[in-house]
């Protein structure tokens, strides 16, 4: 590294490949790296002197706020490393954009338009206004990510204020009859368009977000200079030194949806060719008092390097995090649009999807069904056909927005099927039950 070079470091707690992209692209652009994780990190004072592991001069926050349970805890972590280094992405801006509805009232404010919303602590208050909202209206919980917790409803659906433990809004359902339902996605790093790209809905689905496996196509030099100005001002009136704005266009023009933080490059990349990485590194650099080549950020950005950083933690590669345990049976709390409820569920490694009771579906508002799938169930050589609808589930305080199918399983001894787009993020242990003090029952086949 040359001797005038600064430390960059990542603040991000999980792995993924944006964080490695721009750890790497600081390494390319000769500076040096730090990843803050759980691993290296700590603080301390002593005799009134702050002392910060690993050492940075600057820090690029990529706290994945949304997923976590306890975000006021590590949002104050965030918080505590900004008040001591320059951070990109404060956690004050963080905090705006983490809250949908906190979002979108910080965008009207500053004359940013977005669709009507309305978000109100009780239930009865919520289903007051759905009517101002017309036939379809969108119905969100106000943390969320991926597409998960996001649901399009009809006229005379109930809904709560809460999905789980999170608060739930009506949104106005933005979009033009004539043409095909897409978004665009316009990264935006310090003031300056990146790229941008069209995001399409996936067949069965309408939302567009590209890890429910929508397509994307490129919109850099398509875009109109109107939704390029407003991108641009939805990121500053946020306060976010990078940020993918979400963008949709109505009849009326265009409006803002979304504002975040810790948007993928994945999406983007392959649409534009063009990675954001090198540009976030270049302004932390620059931000710390550093230099870089702007014809080397601009090469750089031609390619997605998202391998192995060298500013990995050692203790990383040697000591992987135990899963939590699950039982074979185990106590879970199922949300939908109109309620929540608990049940036992069973849990079945050999189960693609997560599977619910057609009756208890209906109680707690899962839906609208988004499709059809075949399903193989026990010894039997034909498919059945069941819908699948979007649920809420709750398994020993994390929450799991899954597409679970509908079956009629009340001759099983469960009403919920924990599949492996559940279980997956557990260790099944067999010989845990919940259930122990119910009366014996004969073993359901699956």
């Amino acid at each position: 590294m040359a001797a005038d070079s600064v430390t960059v470091g990542v603040l991000s707690l999980h792995t993924s490949k944006e964080t490695k992209a721009i750890l790497n692209a600081v390494e390319a652009l000769d500076h040096d790296t730090a990843w803050l994780r759980t691993e290296n990190t700590s603080i301390s004072v002593t005799d009134g002197s702050v002392v910060i592991e690993p050492e940075v001069d600057v820090i690029a926050n990529r706290m994945l706020l949304s997923k976590t349970e306890h975000p006021a805890e590590e949002l104050g972590l965030a918080n505590t490393f900004s008040k001591l280094v320059p951070t990109l992405n404060a956690p004050d801006a963080v905090l705006t954009a983490l809250h949908k509805l906190s979002t979108a009232t910080a965008l009207a404010a500053n004359d940013v338009r977005v669709p009507d919303v309305t978000l109100a602590l009780s239930n009865e208050n919520l289903n007051a206004v759905r009517d101002r909202y017309g036939e379809e209206a969108v119905y969100k919980t106000a943390i969320g990510t991926h597409g998960g917790g996001t649901w399009k409803i009809g006229p005379g659906e109930p809904i709560n204020a809460k999905v789980g433990n999170r608060y739930a809004f009506l949104q106005e359902l933005i979009d033009r009859d004539d043409a095909r339902h897409r978004d665009v996605r316009v990264y935006v790093v310090d003031d300056r368009i990146i790229g941008a790209m069209y995001r399409y809905a996936p067949d069965n689905d309408w939302r567009t977000n590209v890890a429910l496996g929508g397509s994307v196509e490129d919109a850099t030099n398509d875009l109109p200079e109107e939704a390029r100005e407003m991108a641009r001002r939805a990121a500053t009136t946020v306060d976010l030194d990078y940020a993918g704005v979400d963008l949709v266009e109505g009849e009326e023009g265009w409006f803002v949806l979304e504002v975040n933080p810790t948007a993928g490059f994945k999406g983007l990349y392959q649409a534009t060719g063009v990675s954001p990485a090198p540009y976030i590194a270049q302004l932390a650099i620059e931000r710390a008092g550093g230099e870089v080549d702007t014809d080397r950020v601009r090469d750089l950005s031609a390619v997605l390097d998202d391998s192995q950083p060298t500013a990995l933690p050692v203790e990383m590669t040697t000591a992987d995090e135990e899963p939590a345990i699950i039982g074979y049976t185990e106590e879970v709390v199922l949300s939908g649009t109109s309620g929540s409820t608990t049940v036992y569920a069973k849990s079945d490694t050999g189960a693609t999807r997560t599977s619910i009771d057609t009756s208890l579906a209906a109680d707690i508002g899962a839906g609208p069904i988004k499709a059809i799938t075949k399903v193989k169930s026990g010894s039997r050589k034909t498919a059945k056909s069941r819908p699948v609808v979007d649920i809420v589930v709750g398994v020993g305080g994390n929450q799991h927005t899954v597409t679970a199918s509908v079956e009629d399983r009340s001759h099983m001894d469960y009403p919920v099927l924990l599949g492996r787009d559940i279980l997956e993020n557990y260790r099944v242990d067999v010989s845990r039950r919940v259930d122990r003090d119910v009366p014996d029952t004969p073993e359901e086949e699956e």
